[in-house]
């Protein structure tokens, strides 16, 4: 039987999510621009705009841990 995740590790886990997330909007920004046969200057432009957006959407979307869930560890699931 495992025990109850402890705060660090949700709040690294949530790290990593929001990492990947903003990664994913930057590379999609680019991805989208090389499509249409943009210059190279252009396309990492929207690569930094894509980074600059998915930033923003963290920061929106994602609540701190603590949010997601106040329980201690002694107290998760009684």
């Amino acid at each position: 039987m495992t025990g109850p995740i402890s705060r660090e590790e949700r709040a690294k886990t949530m790290r990593w999510v929001k990492l990947v997330f903003v990664l994913l909007v930057g590379v999609s920004a680019g991805l989208i621009t090389s499509q249409g046969d943009a210059s190279l200057e252009i396309v990492v432009g929207a690569i930094v705009g894509g980074l600059l957006l998915g930033i923003a959407l963290v920061w929106y979307l994602f609540p701190d841990p603590e949010a997601l869930a106040p329980a201690t560890d002694y107290e998760y699931r009684k």
